[in-house]
């Protein structure tokens, strides 16, 4: 019996570290290390001595990592940690929470709408 969906596998097999993680990881080397460690070297490309912090990725070798930097894929990853990132409170604007237009009157609206019943 093999699996029926190996789109679900591969989704995982590709899942990396995200945005927040990476900045976690730049801002502090410690953090960093503490996540490098739970890695064995043995299984690692070039036994984990070949790695890009900005896209949490391990290399064969250095010229592989120089090529990668060079690449756009690696660009773009810069380029999005370089923006800063959504907040909680944004994020309750966009939906609409935690925004005050201004105080309304609630008692004029009432009153145009129990004259219009009448």
């Amino acid at each position: 019996m093999g699996v029926t969906n190996k789109r679900t596998i591969t989704k995982t097999r590709r899942k990396t570290r995200d945005v927040d993680q990476i900045k976690a990881d730049l801002l502090s080397p410690k953090h960093l290390a503490q996540w490098q460690d739970t890695k064995a070297a043995e299984d690692l490309p070039g036994l984990g001595r070949h790695y890009c912090t900005e896209c949490a990725k391990w290399f064969e070798t250095e010229s592989t990592l120089v090529a990668h930097r060079k690449a756009k894929p690696h660009k773009r990853r810069v380029k999005q940690l370089a923006e800063e990132p959504y907040t909680q409170r944004e994020a309750e604007a966009a939906v609409g929470l935690g925004t005050d237009n201004g105080k309304r009157n609630r008692s004029v609206d009432m009153e145009d709408d129990i004259d219009m019943a009448t």
